[in-house]
């Protein structure tokens, strides 16, 4: 199973439209539905973005090892997921393009 059908998977268990899925996320419609026909890429921002709005397990959605969602919500998580809510679209963007350039620091640091 690829990472692209396990994102159609969480949406499933949570019983979510493609358009509720996608807004939660703060993606399009046509985007979702793209990364579910495996159109699209799956990209670290999307997957950190679902784990941290559904309490999915990161490693789950890359692998599909172990169980589905994580069994308690961590706090910096929620707390995150709080306030980037409450942030004006524009500034959820800079924030997410902030997140990108963080993980391709950390991933030049583990040498991949």
């Amino acid at each position: 199973m690829s990472v692209n059908q396990r994102i159609k998977q969480v949406r499933q268990s949570l019983n979510l439209s493609q358009a509720k899925f996608a807004k939660a996320i703060s993606i399009s419609n046509g985007y979702i539905a793209g990364i579910e026909l495996e159109n699209r890429n799956v990209n670290d921002r999307l997957i950190k973005l679902v784990s941290v709005t559904f309490n999915v397990r990161e490693s789950w959605l890359k692998t599909g090892e172990g169980s589905m969602f994580e069994e308690q919500p961590n706090r910096l998580s929620k707390l995150a997921s709080a306030t980037f809510k409450e942030l004006k679209p524009e500034y959820q963007e800079y924030i997410l393009k902030q997140i990108d350039h963080l993980l391709d620091i950390q991933n030049k640091e583990k040498g991949e």
